[in-house]
């Protein structure tokens, strides 16, 4: 209809006479005629941006503005920086452990173990990411570690840049609950935070075997894609934090009384992962004993 108006005013008619014919007003028209805010393109934006920096955390604004315009934004270097700016992201590049995430860097990449493995038992795989959470006025970031076994979040921590002590602290978690044996496989991908000297140190000092992704593959880390998908979907999304404290407590919460306790998981045949460990470890006592 304000289409309508607006060919009709270019061939010569008024607008206050054409809007009276329609029925609307004169300033619901001009409104219509301005740009909107593009509040829902705002959100994308910066989702887009978030993933990129988790993915390639040495990345600086001019190559991140070449990923996101390869995505399909219309954007400029200026932009990028200031947004990396408001979202806390330059951080990333100031720490010396914060090189490209692809073969070419000076950290070791180590080759996929966990590709052809199922699990049968709890400490066979461990599998590892991070992801962002949005706050009201700031972005954080989620580190998490899981035992792909039971799919149970053993691990977890929640920092306001992507240092390596982010990864660090969330292994620190598992090692702590689990103590395992030599041995366990641990899979991530090959982001800086887990090639890092400190959290490879980690590693090695309780017998793990370093596993990393692919080149350019994220579904070699499935199982952890998985439960970030979920996080977000069934406790994030249907949140506003206020701040840190309110995140750290509430996804706390999710983590290890919901997922972990409570709700079903198809691949566990509908039991929660806490249940399906413990019902998993009760059946091998149940055969040792036979």
């Amino acid at each position: 209809m304000f289409e309508e108006v607006r060919q009709a005013s270019r061939q010569g008619e008024t607008v206050k006479a054409l809007v009276e014919s329609a029925g609307v007003s004169r300033a619901s028209f001009y409104r219509w005629c301005r740009p909107r805010p593009a509040a829902a393109a705002e959100v994308e934006l910066h989702d887009a941006l978030q993933k990129v920096a988790v993915q390639w955390p040495a990345y600086g604004y001019r190559r991140l503005t070449h990923k996101l315009q390869q995505l399909g934004f219309a954007i400029n270097h200026k932009r990028v920086l200031r947004l990396m700016r408001q979202d806390n992201l330059l951080c990333v590049r100031r720490r010396s452990f914060a090189l490209t995430t692809d073969s070419g860097h000076a950290l070791p990449v180590y080759p996929n173990l966990a590709r052809d493995i199922e699990p049968t038992a709890i400490n066979q795989l461990w599998v590892a990411d991070i992801t962002y959470i949005r706050l009201r006025t700031e972005f954080i970031y989620l580190a998490v570690v899981l035992d792909a076994f039971s799919r149970r979040v053993v691990g977890w921590a929640l920092g306001r840049t992507l240092e390596a002590q982010l990864a660090v602290s969330a292994l620190t978690m598992a090692l702590s609950l689990r103590k395992p044996q030599p041995g366990v496989i641990h899979h991530s991908d090959r982001g800086a935070q887990y090639a890092s000297a400190d959290y490879v140190q980690r590693l090695q000092q309780h017998g793990m075997q370093i596993s990393m992704s692919r080149k350019g593959n994220p579904y070699d880390n499935a199982t952890c894609e998985s439960f970030m998908k979920t996080l977000k979907q069934e406790e994030v999304y249907r949140n506003d934090y206020r701040d840190m404290e309110e995140a750290s407590e509430s996804i706390g919460e999710f983590i290890d009384k919901v997922y972990n306790q409570a709700r079903l998981h198809s691949r566990l045949s509908y039991r929660p992962p806490v249940e399906f460990e413990r019902l998993s470890l009760l059946s091998i006592g149940s055969y040792a004993a036979k």
